[in-house]
């Protein structure tokens, strides 16, 4: 009888591990049959023909072999005019804030015009003799990454000149959930143009098709706008990258756990640039009850850490078990609370007359103000839903992969 009840609990178990395995495996298994829009040329190369091109690209504008797009159009005779860099630079090597420089691309010998620093908006003289501007970078699905802040410029221009925009489309990690506040239009910036949530659950190219059709572009323009979509890609599905998006999302659990830690840029906490596990760790000199310690230094894509050679206690999230599919405020809350410091506020201090860098962040100064005043995470959530299910109706418009 105890054999049989053995027996019964051992099947059980494995029954449970097995359903747990199936989900996570359904969830994180790529189609045989998957491809980004880069890997459909035979939709894209027709439409460029004759075209005399533009691109807006960085190291992550791959094919499934590994061909950057850029050579992969100069092979098949595409005619390229100018590549246009975004934040970190057309080889992604750029710091995060970096003045970005044109130059010329070594291999191809294409002029290379950065988007970012003064220069976030391609101007008419640099569109000019441009019929069709090729967008594919990979994005990570989240307010305050500037790539579809790029994206919304370029649309913008491109309404404005009448140069066609194309987007080949590609996998976003925060997929098929939304979370976070909503940006209040007081503090928009280019980490924040437009009034969504910190995690949005669309693609970049679901994301663009929102600002044109809800007219989100300056003045109400229209862009003419083309999206080469995925080939069976599921929302909440997982899909490796080919490369990393910028040098301190450097694998899969950084991008994970970005929504959550890019919080700390607006305090006097690091969240581990200059280390070995950028966007992985926490950490201050002024929180040390918790238990892990670091000293940012210089490094690749780090050139002055924040924090630079001091000793800072925190916390390692390296290992962190979950694939979160929601913000973690946790961090951010215990390490305020955990802060002793009576010259340096947590929240690192604006210049006269501009907004707390983490109210820019957050879209709101709401959050700041929460979590001065003590409210619980349960209590915080429960002040976004208002705002996500209003965005949500309009998110749904604009959907076109499977959930």
């Amino acid at each position: 009888m105890n054999l049989d009840f053995k027996i019964k609990n051992l099947l059980l178990i494995c029954l449970i591990f097995l359903g747990v395995f199936n989900q996570y495996y359904s969830q994180t298994q790529v189609q045989p049959d998957f491809k980004t829009g880069a890997d459909q040329p035979e939709i894209y190369l027709p439409l460029l023909k004759n075209k005399t091109i533009g691109v807006v690209t960085n190291q992550t504008g791959l094919m499934s072999d590994k061909t950057h797009l850029v050579d992969f159009l100069v092979k098949n005779g595409i005619k390229i005019k100018s590549i246009f860099a975004p934040e970190h630079g057309f080889r992604g090597d750029a710091d995060a804030g970096a003045k970005v420089k044109n130059g010329v691309d070594v291999k191809t010998g294409i002029p290379i015009v950065s988007l970012y620093g003064n220069n976030k908006k391609p101007k008419p003289e640099q569109l000019s003799g441009i019929d069709i501007v090729v967008f594919d970078i990979q994005d990570v699905g989240v307010r305050f990454y500037t790539y579809i802040s790029t994206l919304s410029y370029l649309m913008e221009a491109g309404a404005e000149n009448n140069v066609e925009i194309m987007v080949l489309d590609r996998p976003n990690p925060h997929d098929g959930y939304t979370d976070g506040p909503v940006l209040r239009k007081k503090w928009t910036s280019f980490v924040g143009l437009h009034e969504v949530p910190v995690v949005y659950g669309l693609t970049i190219g679901e994301y663009g098709k929102m600002v044109n059709g809800e007219k989100w572009l300056k003045n109400g323009v229209q862009a003419q706008y083309t999206l080469v979509p995925m080939k069976n890609y599921h929302k909440k599905q997982r899909y490796p990258m080919l490369d990393k998006p910028s040098p301190n999302l450097p694998n899969d659990k950084a991008i994970n756990l970005y929504p959550s830690l890019c919080f700390f840029e607006g305090t006097q906490v690091s969240v581990g640039r200059g280390t070995d596990f950028p966007f992985q760790i926490y950490g201050s000199p002024w929180t040390e009850n918790l238990p892990y310690q670091f000293t940012p230094k210089p490094s690749y894509g780090a050139k002055d850490p924040f924090l630079n050679g001091k000793l800072c206690y925190g916390e390692n999230l390296s290992s962190y078990p979950k694939d979160l599919r929601e913000l973690n405020l946790e961090w951010v809350i215990k390490a305020y609370q955990n802060y002793k410091n009576s010259e340096l506020d947590f929240f690192l201090k604006p210049a006269s007359g501009k907004n707390f860098w983490f109210d820019t962040l957050s879209g709101t100064d709401e959050l700041r103000k929460q979590i001065i005043a003590g409210k619980s995470i349960q209590e915080i959530k429960v002040s976004w839903k208002k705002d996500l299910e209003s965005f949500e109706k309009i998110r749904t418009r604009y959907v076109i992969y499977e959930n």
